[in-house]
């Protein structure tokens, strides 16, 4: 009898796969209309479309909770329970279940709430943000921190409500495994920042001060999308507010940002953003609205657009690559060579407050005092009307240096805007992941560094294809990573990684 039962869930799983699939697709199609109209309203919407793009997105949002919670997801999903699937169904069930009971658990009239306010918030912050000018924002941080709290608890009322709320980003590594990588990069780095600032060395840190327009700015953004092999026959460039990228594996878009005193900013911008999209691109097509199909979570997403900025785009060899094109759009730095503009992109900031413009140690400083407010604001140890005055003081606790003004300040980022508490840990897990990635990449490809320095990027970008793109979300996080590089995820490659880097630009 044991056998015949076997035989049936064997014989019954592809129907009911076929169907759980079939389900999925379609919902996700919901979730990916509603991308493009998202996308839409940083980049395109006329600013009276608020109203309008609110109640759009909230009935999608809405729209699509109840096709994941529809009773016939449930019921799927327990005839998969114990039916003999390969490993790649088995992934995609495991990951569909994830979303279902975490879903189900969620009231639709919250789900609709909380994307409502989203919009509304991200205009508000858009507002606050040009006038400095918090108050016009703090109604609807508050609204979301209220939302978001609901939100967990309705998951799990016995846990940590932001530990709840960080899954929501990275669902395979704990919180605590989390926090144990951002105290090992904050107890790693601290130190290693003061004997920077008590080093000797002369960097050409001015290599690039000027006035660089914007227009040329972005005619070189372009051409570097170009030369590390942007597919813009899948995507396109244009300028936001706050650098993002949107789309699939069809259609996937970035966006920059232009600061005419900063144009290495907008570089560092436009190749990160293009890793993520790299990502989203390098994704199976064939499975397209399926797990199979998605990217694993945020730390992965994240390891991918940090390696191409760091790993690449601060390297001596894209130097060697890209400085002469850099000159041909701004002739004034012709006497700058390939280290005067290394030592510049690569200058470890005394005074900068602006996250998106740090270098890549402080950068994690930025994220810690991120990380600690917002999970100070989802459990309560912290008032929305205190913000600004607790990041000033974390900013000179830990970076020396203090906010003048909100817009430079706790406005700077547009996360809490969309209501992504959980969010900022991942930039960090990313990095750490990067330099992991790339010491695997460099084991396995002949002289890396000399085919970045001659624009040969085929071969890095088929082995993170290879390696982390095609699988989509069928391994865990820290599977995929230790497939990947034979080692399990660690901060280790990344503190090694540093620590040559930096000990070589200023002799510490």
């Amino acid at each position: 009898m044991a056998t015949e039962a076997a035989a049936d869930d064997a014989a019954d799983a592809p129907d009911a796969y076929d169907a759980l699939l079939d389900r999925v697709r379609k919902w996700n199609a919901v979730g990916s209309a509603a991308g493009v109209l998202g996308w839409d309203q940083q980049v395109m919407m006329p600013e009276g479309g608020t109203p309008a793009r609110s109640k759009q997105l909230s009935t999608l949002s809405s729209v699509r909770h109840d096709m994941v919670t529809d009773a016939e997801t449930g019921e799927l999903l327990d005839e998969l329970a114990d039916a003999d699937l390969t490993d790649e169904q088995a992934a995609v069930v495991r990951e569909v279940r994830r979303e279902y009971e975490r879903a189900d658990a969620v009231p639709v009239d919250l789900v609709e709430e909380i994307s409502e306010t989203g919009t509304e918030a991200l205009q508000a912050w858009e507002e606050a943000k040009a006038e400095d000018d918090f108050d016009t924002f703090a109604p609807h941080l508050e609204k979301h921190v209220e939302l978001k709290r609901e939100y967990a608890e309705h998951i799990d009322p016995d846990r940590d409500p932001y530990e709840v709320l960080f899954e929501e980003f990275e669902p395979c590594l704990s919180m605590e495994r989390a926090e144990s990588i951002l105290t090992e990069l904050r107890e790693t780095l601290v130190p290693m920042i003061d004997a920077i600032r008590e080093s000797d060395a002369d960097l050409a840190v001015d290599t690039f001060e000027g006035t660089f327009p914007e227009e040329e700015q972005e005619a070189l953004a372009r051409e570097t999308l170009e030369l590390v092999g942007y597919d813009f026959d899948r995507g396109r460039l244009d300028v936001s507010s706050h650098p993002f990228t949107a789309g699939n594996q069809f259609d996937c878009r970035v966006t920059t940002r232009f600061d005419e005193s900063d144009p290495l900013g907008a570089i560092g911008s436009t190749v990160h953003e293009f890793g993520h999209a790299q990502y989203n691109l390098g994704l199976p097509q064939e499975e397209f609205g399926t797990p199979l199909g998605q990217s694993r979570d945020l730390s992965v997403h994240e390891s991918q657009s940090r390696l191409w900025e760091n790993h690449v785009g601060r390297s001596r060899e894209f130097w060697e690559l890209f400085l002469p094109t850099f000159k041909e759009h701004f002739p004034e730095t012709d006497d700058a060579t390939v280290e005067d503009a290394y030592q510049a992109f690569n200058q470890v900031h005394e005074d900068n407050l602006i996250r998106v413009e740090a270098d890549e140690l402080t950068y994690h400083l930025h994220i810690v005092v991120r990380f600690e407010i917002e999970r100070d604001l989802v459990r309560g140890d912290l008032a929305v009307e205190d913000v600004p005055e607790v990041w000033n003081d974390k900013y000179e606790e830990y970076l020396g240096i203090r906010p003048e003004n909100d817009a430079e300040g706790c406005l700077q980022d547009i996360h809490w805007s969309h209501g992504n508490f959980g969010y900022f840990p991942t930039y960090s897990l990313g990095s750490v992941m990067a330099a992991q990635l790339f010491e695997a990449a460099e084991d396995d490809i002949d002289d890396l560094d000399g085919k970045i320095a001659a624009g040969e990027f085929d071969e890095l970008r088929e082995w993170l294809g290879e390696n982390v793109h095609r699988h989509g979300a069928r391994y865990e996080t820290n599977e995929l990573v230790e497939r990947a590089t034979g080692e399990e995820f660690s901060a280790d490659a990344f503190t090694d990684y540093v620590e040559e880097k930096y000990g070589e630009l200023y002799g510490i």
